[in-house]
């Protein structure tokens, strides 16, 4: 049933039936009730119209934003999925030509290295593509999963410390906070040169929260920010995080390293 049905409905239903009953009273029923009388019963049937039409009004609007909610949903996980397609076939082009590149030019080592760097970008993709949070049990279940199967594909340990309420974030916003995540990490596996990392999310007031994502690697010079940057997974980061309504930056940590910092405030509003 769409929005305009339930809307002729709110508008003439009520208004045929009390009216209905105002003018069968006092066309035909005057000699048989009083005014005290009637008007009791017009309230009554008006209580009783209102609460049953009222009642399967907000179960029709709530059948139909659960059904657009789900929608909505499938709609994150397949935009994510073709992301990360063309994310995996970007790089993979951009490989094969370096190797090719390279075993034109006889340099044996480096076209090892260049197979090397496929191998991982398509096992990294796979196990990217596998993890999509559409499966069972709670987002803050699927993402310590992920985190700690991505600490033993890479041998980079990993401390998460992570307080995720449900219901905290929609589907669309899971995939955001996923990819986040897995490109703060995938960024850390490439270039950081760390031993160990940590991912630790502490929710705020109303909807608020803060992401923290750090590592012990080479760390970088000053801080990041997404309107200085020009790389394309930062640029991805600020993208994310804009859907988020989230603020973010990356800075050295205080003993080196890197820090991914994303927060947002609490609020009443979305």
């Amino acid at each position: 049933m769409t929005y305009r049905t339930l809307k002729m409905l709110t508008v003439l239903l009520p208004t045929f039936l009390i009216g209905g009953f105002e003018y069968m009273r006092h066309e035909y029923l005057l000699s048989y009730l009083s005014m005290e009388m009637g008007n009791f019963l017009i309230t009554m049937l008006t209580l009783t119209i209102s609460f049953l039409f009222a009642t399967w009004m907000f179960r029709t609007i709530s059948r139909i934003h659960d059904r657009l909610a789900e929608e909505q949903a499938k709609r994150a996980v397949y935009e994510e999925r073709e992301r990360l397609a063309r994310a995996l076939h970007d790089g993979i082009a951009q490989s094969l030509f370096y190797l090719n590149v390279k075993l034109k030019q006889g340099k044996v080592e480096d076209a090892r290295t260049a197979v090397s760097a496929i191998d991982n970008q398509v096992r990294q993709a796979i196990f990217n593509l596998r993890q999509i949070p559409e499966e069972s049990g709670t987002f803050q279940q699927r993402l310590e999963t992920w985190l700690q199967e991505w600490s033993g594909l890479t041998g980079i340990e990993i401390e998460t410390s992570l307080d995720i309420p449900n219901g905290q974030f929609t589907a669309a916003e899971e995939v955001h906070l996923f990819g986040i995540v897995q490109e703060a990490c995938n960024n850390i596996r490439k270039h950081a040169v760390a031993r160990h990392a940590n991912v630790r999310f502490v929710p705020s007031d109303w909807k608020g929260f803060e992401l923290l994502i750090a590592d012990d690697g080479k760390g970088i010079t000053g801080t990041a920010q997404p309107d200085t940057q020009a790389k394309y997974g930062l640029k991805m980061l600020a993208e994310r995080a804009a859907a988020l309504g989230a603020e973010w930056e990356i800075q050295s940590g205080p003993d080196g390293g890197t820090i991914l910092r994303l927060h947002k405030k609490g609020g009443i509003t979305r």
